[in-house]
Protein backbone atom coordinates (compact mmCIF):
# COMPACT_ATOMS: atom_id res chain seq x y z
CA UNK A 1 0.00 0.00 0.00
CA UNK A 2 1.50 3.23 -0.93
CA UNK A 3 1.85 5.96 2.07
CA UNK A 4 -0.23 8.78 1.75
CA UNK A 5 0.31 12.31 2.88
CA UNK A 6 -2.00 14.66 4.89
CA UNK A 7 -2.38 17.73 6.97
CA UNK A 8 -3.10 16.71 10.34
CA UNK A 9 -4.84 19.11 12.04
CA UNK A 10 -5.40 16.95 15.27
CA UNK A 11 -9.39 17.13 15.02
CA UNK A 12 -9.77 13.93 12.15
CA UNK A 13 -9.72 10.50 13.19
CA UNK A 14 -7.14 8.39 11.77
CA UNK A 15 -7.79 6.66 8.31
CA UNK A 16 -9.47 3.65 7.78
CA UNK A 17 -7.05 0.61 6.64
CA UNK A 18 -7.87 -0.51 3.45
CA UNK A 19 -10.53 -3.44 3.16
CA UNK A 20 -8.12 -6.55 2.49
CA UNK A 21 -10.08 -9.10 -0.27
CA UNK A 22 -9.10 -13.05 -0.15
CA UNK A 23 -8.21 -14.45 -3.63
CA UNK A 24 -7.33 -17.94 -4.45
CA UNK A 25 -3.89 -18.30 -5.12
CA UNK A 26 -4.16 -19.89 -8.73
CA UNK A 27 -6.45 -16.78 -9.92
CA UNK A 28 -3.48 -14.70 -8.83
CA UNK A 29 -0.99 -16.48 -10.61
CA UNK A 30 -2.69 -16.73 -13.78
CA UNK A 31 -3.59 -13.30 -14.04
CA UNK A 32 0.13 -12.12 -12.86
CA UNK A 33 1.68 -14.52 -15.82
CA UNK A 34 -0.62 -13.11 -18.12
CA UNK A 35 -0.08 -9.34 -17.42
CA UNK A 36 3.85 -10.43 -17.53
CA UNK A 37 3.86 -11.82 -20.65
CA UNK A 38 2.20 -8.73 -22.08
CA UNK A 39 4.14 -6.57 -20.05
CA UNK A 40 1.57 -4.52 -18.83
CA UNK A 41 2.58 -1.45 -16.95
CA UNK A 42 0.50 -1.45 -13.80
CA UNK A 43 2.77 -4.55 -12.51
CA UNK A 44 5.36 -1.63 -12.01
CA UNK A 45 2.86 0.43 -9.94
CA UNK A 46 2.47 -2.71 -7.58
CA UNK A 47 6.13 -4.08 -7.19
CA UNK A 48 6.71 -2.86 -3.88
CA UNK A 49 3.47 -3.66 -2.39
CA UNK A 50 3.71 -6.94 0.05
CA UNK A 51 1.72 -9.25 0.34
CA UNK A 52 0.84 -11.67 3.23
CA UNK A 53 0.84 -15.36 2.38
CA UNK A 54 1.15 -18.21 4.82
CA UNK A 55 4.39 -19.30 6.26
CA UNK A 56 4.74 -22.81 4.32
CA UNK A 57 3.56 -21.30 1.74
CA UNK A 58 6.63 -18.31 2.19
CA UNK A 59 9.28 -21.14 2.85
CA UNK A 60 8.50 -22.98 -0.40
CA UNK A 61 8.58 -19.39 -2.51
CA UNK A 62 11.93 -19.00 -0.65
CA UNK A 63 13.19 -22.11 -1.41
CA UNK A 64 12.65 -21.90 -4.49
CA UNK A 65 13.93 -18.54 -5.36
CA UNK A 66 17.05 -20.29 -4.08
CA UNK A 67 17.19 -22.85 -6.40
CA UNK A 68 19.79 -22.27 -9.45
CA UNK A 69 18.30 -22.35 -12.90
CA UNK A 70 18.54 -26.04 -14.85
CA UNK A 71 20.83 -25.83 -17.52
Amino acid sequence: MRPRLRIFTGDETPPEPEPQVNIRLGEIARILVEASRWDRTWLSDFEEDEVQVSADLYEILSAYSHLRPSA
